[in-house]
């Protein structure tokens, strides 16, 4: 399969959302709503739920599946309240010392002007610094699209697991093509340079696990959802072992040796 038929998988319309997984991974998930500041964003969605019986936090990105509902959710594409809910809600998982799960599936942050007005570029790089210092277990997982600063904004952990089919990468294909080549129709070329495969991604070490999906996370979820819950189960009881030093610093390492990691 090429690279470029696997964006096509990661956007599939009957491909499982954040909901999907929060329901059939998690119990008891609790949404909270706001940023104390301005509004709701519907974007990201998060809130306590419990994993296995124990309580954590529980947050994603919801793209919605019908029209209506992908406008209400404005198609995953968070403003910056919803990063600075986030923030609100990893300080409270801190403050109760329970674990943090984030479920990335996103094009990018809105690049709206109001979006722009308020401070979009600032509630990513404060959701960065504060995903960075977090001082309990986080364990971030591409299931769809992982398009650029809006979803490393909530991607910074302890391990970061990608579906098989998913995609990461600072540009969409046809951005890239749009810049390089002067039209989207070079899409294809593009995805391939790119390298935003979960299979590129584990190659160079940017990511920890490459999540198995059978047939497709569209065809055969159930596959997709046991495979995912063993990983997050095994992961959540290597790095809760770790002290918080220790997972501090682990995090740190990972991060600060990308450089060095890809050559470009």
């Amino acid at each position: 399969m090429s690279v470029w038929e696997k964006v096509q998988l990661a956007r599939h319309a009957k491909r499982p959302l954040f909901m999907d997984y929060a329901n059939t991974l998690f119990t008891e998930f609790d949404i909270l709503q706001g940023d104390r500041a301005f509004a709701d964003d519907k974007a990201i969605l998060g809130g306590l739920a419990k994993f296995d019986g124990s309580p954590v936090m529980l947050i994603g990105q919801h793209r919605g599946r019908s029209t209506r509902e992908r406008i209400e959710h404005n198609f995953g594409m968070a403003n910056p309240e919803g990063y600075r809910k986030v923030i609100r809600l990893v300080k409270m998982a801190e403050r109760f010392a329970i674990p943090v799960f984030t479920f990335i599936d996103t094009q990018g942050a809105y690049p709206g002007v109001g979006a722009e007005e308020r401070g979009q570029a600032q509630a990513i790089a404060e959701s960065i610094a504060t995903f960075s210092a977090l001082k309990v277990p986080v364990i971030a997982t591409v299931i769809g699209e992982g398009g650029s600063g809006g979803a490393l904004a909530i991607a910074v952990a302890d391990r970061v697991n990608m579906l098989e089919n998913s995609i990461y990468s600072v540009i969409s294909p046809e951005g890239c093509a749009s810049i390089l080549w002067k039209t989207a129709e070079k899409a294809p070329q593009a995805s391939e340079a790119l390298k935003l495969s979960a299979e590129n991604l584990h190659e160079l070490g940017l990511i920890d696990m490459v999540v198995k999906e059978g047939d497709g996370a569209h065809i055969k979820s159930d596959v997709v959802m046991k495979n995912l819950k063993a990983t997050l189960q095994e992961q959540l009881k290597q790095i809760s072992l770790l002290s918080t030093e220790n997972r501090l610093q682990q995090r740190y390492d990972k991060f600060m040796a990308f450089n060095s990691s890809v050559s470009l």
